[in-house]
């Protein structure tokens, strides 16, 4: 954890800014920009990349997961460059939490993997691009994005520790119990063989 060196009203402003910026639902303006339809009509009707893929649209998909991944980034890097490490922290944070709940959509968003990997990426990138790697490995062996998710998410702590960034380490834990949370319905259908491979359609 970084040392504290803002006062509460700053971290507040910047959980504030942080969540709004998180809670930008690009895969829905994604979707409806390129005459996708309603994403909550299609799939499992989540917001992120994976449920923006079964439309077909493989661009949709991966215009989603890059500025999903991009608003977490911007969010930490933002609050960093003006008010220093603990209020970046803050702001990524937050920016997950209004990916996951955002006001616009009633608090019915995404699961926040990629939201996740761009706030690592941000916040220490070689954790970042170990986490995208873990991420690749856990979809390539099972075949299902959520695996992916949260085996990359599992080990993040674990990495950022490893790799010498432990001010990491308690935003990773935060980020990951986020993570496991919003993948609460995945993980019981992975527990009971009817989770989705990546590419099929629901």
């Amino acid at each position: 954890m970084p040392l504290i060196e803002n006062t509460l009203t700053i971290l507040l402003l910047w959980a504030v800014l942080g969540y709004l910026i998180g809670s930008v639902p690009f895969g829905v303006v994604v979707a409806r920009v390129m005459g996708l339809g309603n994403l909550r009509d299609i799939g499992s009707g989540n917001i992120g990349a994976t449920n923006v893929l079964r439309t077909g649209s493989k661009p949709a998909a991966a215009a989603t997961l890059i500025l999903d991944a991009a608003k977490g980034a911007v969010a930490l890097l933002l609050a960093r460059s003006i008010s220093g490490e603990d209020a970046a922290q803050v702001a990524a944070l937050a920016a997950m939490i209004g990916h996951c709940f955002p006001v616009w959509l009633r608090f019915r968003g995404g699961k926040g993997v990629a939201t996740f990997l761009g706030i690592l990426l941000a916040l220490a990138w070689p954790a970042g691009i170990a986490a995208c790697v873990a991420w690749l490995i856990g979809a390539a062996i099972t075949r299902i994005s959520s695996m992916g998710g949260l085996f990359s998410a599992a080990v993040s702590s674990l990495l950022v520790t490893v790799l010498g960034y432990g001010e990491g380490f308690l935003l990773c834990l935060a980020l990951t119990a986020i993570i496991f949370w919003r993948h609460r319905a995945n993980i019981a259908r992975i527990r009971a063989g009817t989770e989705p491979k990546i590419g099929q359609k629901t």
